[in-house]
């Protein structure tokens, strides 16, 4: 239950803190896409970091996010792993 309700803040957290850079007009509209099609809703968000969380593609999707549009989501990230981490192996 912890690692699910986890998942469902963070997919929740991140999808409002990725909003300003999917408006933002300085960003590619096909980085804004791609992005849209990872994080743009709840249910997207939730998918991807049940995907994140699960497959160990985590970098694929992080590098991009952290590449293009800013290097604090590397926090984000950092932080998110090793909480789920934590969460899947030590409880």
């Amino acid at each position: 239950v912890l690692v699910w309700s986890l998942m469902m803040f963070s997919s929740l957290l991140f999808c409002n803190l990725i909003r300003p850079s999917l408006l933002d007009e300085t960003i590619d509209k096909d980085v804004r896409d791609t992005f849209y099609n990872q994080f743009g809703t709840v249910e997207r968000a939730y998918y991807t970091f049940i995907e994140i969380t699960f497959s160990g593609g985590w970098p694929t999707i992080a590098r991009p996010l952290v590449a293009e549009i800013s290097g604090g989501y590397a926090f984000f990230f950092a932080i998110y792993i090793t909480l789920i981490l934590f969460a899947l192996f030590r409880i």
